[in-house]
């Protein structure tokens, strides 16, 4: 597993609070490295936990990513499929409806992210707090995060890359 990296500056959003990006590479089952890409709030919106909560879940709805383990496959669902998914130049842009995010990923991510053709999306409803947009997130602290009741609550997703090319 690579180390993860969180994007510089969140995107603060009234109901939602401050949304981070983040993102890591690591072994994926087959003995492969995937690149997983991680949207979450620091749960600062204005209702609270409770709205932050809310908020994500009404996110996860509007981009069509029904909320617990399952992946749904972007590329099986059409070109049409609100999320997606640029990898170029070392930065990957991700957009949905209400949000455009970048996230400058490091050349291992970007070789795990082209090896598959495909990206592990993951929309958590959980906030964390403890990790603030370009604070450094330790190994140890992403897995107590990225916990089975964090995994169940979370929207998820197989976006494939694309470029500016095609």
């Amino acid at each position: 597993m690579t180390s993860p990296q969180t994007a510089q500056g969140g995107t603060q959003q009234r109901d939602f609070g401050t949304l981070t990006v983040l993102g890591w590479a690591g072994e994926y089952g087959d003995g492969r490295d995937m690149a997983f890409l991680l949207v979450y709030s620091l749960g600062d919106g204005v209702g609270g936990r409770e709205a932050t909560v809310a908020a994500m879940h009404k996110l996860a709805q509007e981009a069509g990513l029904p909320v617990g383990t399952e992946a749904v496959d972007a590329a099986a669902a059409g070109r049409r499929f609100p999320v997606t998914l640029i990898v170029e130049g070392g930065q990957a842009a991700l957009t949905m409806p209400k949000l455009t995010a970048q996230y400058p990923a490091p050349p291992e991510w970007v070789a795990a992210a082209r090896g598959r053709g495909q990206v592990y999306f993951m929309l958590a409803t959980t906030p964390w707090p403890q990790a603030p947009s370009g604070a450094a997130v330790g190994e140890q602290s992403l897995r107590e995060y990225v916990s089975e009741e964090m995994m169940s609550s979370a929207a998820h997703c197989l976006l494939p890359v694309r470029t500016l090319a095609g």
